[in-house]
C-alpha cells in the first residue's frame, strides 16, 4: 500500500534519497559556518546564490526541451522575481549573516520554526484557518524560541542578533512558500527555482561585486571554495530536485516529516566538526520548538 501515491521507484530508493537530502541540508549548516570564517557573509550569500543559478540553468533548459513545460510570459516575471528575492536572495542573505553570529544548534532550531511562520502568514491572508491545536502548537514553538535565548551552546558563540537574522531567513522563506502557492500550479518546481536562484543572484550581484573589490581571493583555501560550491550545488539544487522527485511518489506530509531530523542532525554534526556542545536548556528549547511544529501541522 502506498496511500494513493503514484507507482514508481522502490520505497528503499525513495527513502534513501530523502535521507540523503535531509543529511545534505543538515550538513549545510556546518559548511556555511566554515565558509563565513574566511568569506564575508554578504559575499558568501551572493556567491552561493549566483553559482546555484548557473548550475540550475542547464536543468531548466533540459526540462523545457524534453518535457515541454508551460512557458512563462512577461506578465509572470514580476511574481517569479518577487519569489526569487524573498525565497533566495533575502533568505540566503539573512541565513549567512545569522550563521556567522550564532551557533549551528541555534540556527538549525530557528530554521525549524519555518512551518509555524508559514501557518501564521497563510492564516493572516486567509489561505488557512487557525484551530485550537494549531494555536497550541504555535505557542509551544514560541516558548521554545524564548528558551533558546537562555541556552548558549558550549564552545560556540551565540548572539540575539544572530538568532534574529536566522529568524528573518525563516520569515522570507515562509513568504516564498505562501506566495509560491499562487503560481505553483502554473509552472514546474524547476522553473520556479530557476527564477528564484537566477533572479536572486542578479539581485545580490551589486552587493557581491562591492564586497569583491580588494578582497584577497588568492588567500582562500581550497576547502573554503569547496564550501561555497557545496552550498550552491547540494542544498540549493540537488536537494530540491530530490524533494520534488519524492513528492511525485510519496505524500507531502510523509516527505516533510523528515524535516524534523534536520535540527537534530545539524546539532550532532556540530559537536565533532565544530566543537559545539549543546546544553540541557538548549535541548529543552529545541524539543519545545519541534513538538510545537508537530502539533501545529496536525492541529
Amino acid at each position: 500500500m502506498n496511500d494513493g501515491a503514484k507507482a514508481g521507484p522502490s520505497h528503499w530508493r525513495l527513502y534513501s534519497l530523502i535521507g540523503l537530502m535531509t543529511f545534505l541540508w543538515a550538513l549545510n549548516f556546518i559548511v556555511a559556518k566554515f565558509a563565513v570564517r574566511q568569506i564575508p557573509p554578504l559575499m558568501a550569500a551572493g556567491l552561493r546564490t549566483g553559482l546555484a543559478g548557473i548550475l540550475i540553468l542547464p536543468i531548466y533548459f533540459w526540462e523545457r526541451k524534453t518535457k515541454g513545460v508551460a512557458a512563462w510570459t512577461k506578465a509572470d516575471v514580476p511574481m517569479l522575481m518577487f519569489l526569487g528575492m524573498f525565497g533566495v536572495a533575502l533568505n540566503q542573505l539573512f541565513f549567512v549573516l545569522g550563521i556567522s553570529r550564532t551557533s549551528v544548534a541555534h540556527a538549525a532550531i530557528m530554521i525549524g520554526i519555518t512551518p509555524i511562520l508559514v501557518l501564521a502568514i497563510a492564516s493572516a491572508i486567509g489561505q488557512e484557518s487557525l484551530s485550537a491545536g494549531k494555536l497550541l502548537g504555535m505557542a509551544l514553538a514560541l516558548a521554545g524560541v524564548v528558551a533558546l535565548q537562555f541556552s548558549p551552546s558550549k564552545g560556540a558563540v551565540t548572539t540575539v542578533a544572530g538568532d534574529f537574522f536566522i529568524f528573518l531567513a525563516s520569515v522570507t522563506f515562509a513568504l516564498f512558500t505562501v506566495m509560491g502557492k499562487r503560481v505553483v500550479g502554473n509552472f514546474s518546481s524547476i522553473t520556479i527555482n530557476t527564477f528564484a536562484y537566477v533572479g536572486g543572484g542578479l539581485f545580490l550581484l551589486p552587493l557581491t561585486l562591492w564586497q569583491s573589490v580588494g578582497f584577497p581571493f588568492q588567500q582562500l583555501s581550497w576547502a573554503t571554495w569547496a564550501s561555497v560550491l557545496y552550498m550552491a550545488a547540494f542544498p540549493s539544487v540537488l536537494c530540491y530536485l530530490i524533494y520534488y522527485y519524492a513528492l511525485t511518489y510519496i505524500p507531502a506530509s510523509r516527505v516533510s516529516a523528515f524535516s524534523y531530523l534536520q535540527p537534530l542532525l545539524a546539532t550532532l554534526l556540530a559537536i565533532p566538526l565544530l566543537g559545539e556542545n549543546p546544553t540541557t536548556s538548549l535541548v529543552a528549547g529545541g524539543c519545545l520548538v519541534l513538538v510545537g511544529v508537530f502539533v501545529a501541522e496536525r492541529g
